[in-house]
This record gives structure tokens, C-alpha cells and sequence, in this order.
């Protein structure tokens, strides 16, 4: 399905369910037979994050309206919220690639404690925001590889400030080759491995595994990768 269309709404599993442990109690809503071929839907990258996250970091994907939002946990919702725009498949990728970045104290913060210049920045204020928008654009190319889907850059302003696009992709591409040497975060890590697994990359005809599996390797790559050393602020 291509990222604007509609999708049908997921109805996230109880998190009892979640604390029960095997991934089989997860994905039974979810399964999907071996070598079967998938498609971008919503409610699987849903799964895959709220399956890898809610138990591990508290945290699930949601679906939005206009605009992308990070709330953490509250008085009325006891979970963090990644919260992606208008039901595209793009903006989720590029909402969990800014979370996947966000060190703990940050995620404590709405949106991460950080201030958005809506469309019709100036020039030196379009500098800023690209700066910051390298690594999270080269991790969501990263995701996007992994799971077969199409990825650009997003200059992501209608100003009159001119936009060199292709410098900008170059950055991005440059800082995804750097991740792929130096290795990503570890739960960036861990998301596309199970995006991988999931959509079958560098299988025959693309074929994917089934949810359990795709769960199964991220969880194991998460707790490969965690370690005493502190995350960024």
C-alpha cells in the first residue's frame, strides 16, 4: 500500500498480555504463515514496535493527525506515546528514528524538550534544522531499507528560503554509511532487525517471517546491544 492510503484501525493487546512474556501470546492477533509476502501496513510496523517497546521501554507507536508529537507517560495514559502524522507509513519510521535517538532524561520531555520551527524558517534557521535532522532522516533511510520501503528526504519547509536538497541528502547518506560502520543505537538496532526479519530483506522474492520471529530476533538484538554505558542526553 503506498504511504497516504488508508489502513484499518489496530487495537493494541492488553499490556497483562505483554507482561505475561512469550512472544507467541503477542502475536497471536498478528500471525502470519512462514514465507508468506507482506505489504506496508500500519498495524505491522504497530506490532513490531509496541512489541519490541512496550515491554522494554514503556513506549508504544500511535496514529495521529497533522502533526507528529512524543508525549511521555502521564497521569492518564501510564505509557510514553510516539505519535506519527495523517496514518503514513513514512512518518512513523521517522517518528521512531527520532525517539530511537532521544537519550532517557529526553524522553521524559514532551517532544523530546525541543521546540519546532514550523514551515517558512529563514535561511540560518533552515541550517539549524536540517543539522539536527541528518541522524534521524539516516536512521528512518536505514529503516526504510530494511523493510523494502521507499525513502526521501524531507527539507520540510515551504518558505521562500531556497533548499539545496541533494546537499541535504548527501548528509544523510554520508551519516547512514557512518551508522553502518561505527553501529546504530541500540534500539534502532533492534528495530531493524525485526524489520528485516518481518519483510524478509535479502530473502528470495522478499518473502518475511511471521511477528513472533521478527520479535523474537529484536528483543534478542536489544539485549545483545544494552550495556552499563550511559545513553545520550
Amino acid at each position: 500500500m503506498g504511504e497516504g492510503e488508508a489502513h484499518g484501525a489496530w487495537q493494541a493487546p492488553d499490556l497483562a498480555v505483554f507482561a505475561a512474556g512469550p512472544a507467541s501470546l503477542y502475536c497471536a492477533a498478528h500471525s502470519r504463515p512462514a514465507g508468506a509476502r507482506v505489504s506496508h501496513r500500519l498495524e505491522d510496523v504497530i506490532a513490531l514496535f509496541d512489541g519490541l517497546f512496550l515491554p522494554a521501554c514503556n513506549t508504544r507507536l500511535v496514529r495521529g493527525g497533522d502533526e507528529p508529537l512524543y508525549l511521555p507517560a502521564d497521569a492518564e495514559t501510564p505509557w510514553h506515546r510516539v505519535i506519527f502524522a495523517r496514518g503514513f507509513y513514512a512518518s512513523a519510521l521517522h517518528e521512531i528514528s527520532h525517539w530511537c535517538i532521544a537519550g532517557a532524561r529526553r524522553r521524559e520531555l514532551e517532544d523530546y524538550g525541543y521546540w519546532y520551527l514550523p514551515d517558512g524558517r529563514d535561511a540560518d534557521q533552515q541550517r539549524d534544522f536540517e543539522a539536527v535532522e541528518v541522524a534521524p532522516q539516516a536512521l528512518e533511510s536505514l529503516f526504510a531499507a530494511a523493510c523494502g520501503h521507499r525513502f526521501q528526504v524531507s527539507v520540510d519547509n515551504l518558505g521562500e528560503v531556497e533548499v539545496d536538497r541533494e546537499g541535504f541528502a548527501e548528509r544523510v547518506a554520508a551519516r547512514a554509511a557512518r551508522y553502518e560502520r561505527e553501529g546504530l543505537p541500540a534500539r534502532a538496532e533492534a528495530f531493524r532487525t525485526a524489520l528485516a526479519v518481518f519483510y524478509g530483506q535479502g530473502r528470495e522474492r522478499g518473502e518475511g517471517a511471521p511477528l513472533e520471529a521478527a520479535l523474537v530476533a529484536g528483543r534478542a538484538c536489544l539485549e545483545r546491544r544494552e550495556a552499563p554505558a550511559a545513553e545520550p542526553a
